[in-house]
């Protein structure tokens, strides 16, 4: 729950770098919120209400986290926009997101994980 707080915290920072566990317990949690609010949806009947309400609250977080993500790798947050190549973009995206971060410090910023003990 402390990743997902701090990523919000952060809501609409695209600078600086975010780690591997940062990103994908966000994401993690994310999913979860996502599945909980579609069957809550669907017995409500109001389907797609909470979810899309939901989407558009953390949009932006999640860009900017994505975006850090990218940045520890070395990448400009431009890379994001592979995931919109058909077929391969989103695996690649995929495999970016996954890929360990640069231990020293990049053009973005020091290492986040020197930070994380």
């Amino acid at each position: 729950m402390n990743y997902y707080t701090d990523v919000l915290k952060k809501y609409a920072v695209f600078s600086g770098r975010a780690r591997r566990q940062e990103y994908w317990m966000f994401f993690l949690f994310n999913m979860a919120a996502v599945i909980v609010l579609m069957i809550l949806d669907g017995l409500l009947g109001t389907y797609p209400l909470l979810v899309g309400l939901y989407f558009l609250g953390t949009l932006v977080p999640t860009l900017a986290v994505t975006v850090r993500r990218l940045h520890d790798l070395g990448k400009s947050g431009a890379w994001y926009f592979i995931a919109f190549v058909p077929f391969i973009g989103g695996i690649w995206l995929l495999v970016l997101t996954a890929t360990a971060g640069q231990p020293q410090p990049n053009q973005y910023g020091a290492d986040p994980k020197a930070y994380a003990a």
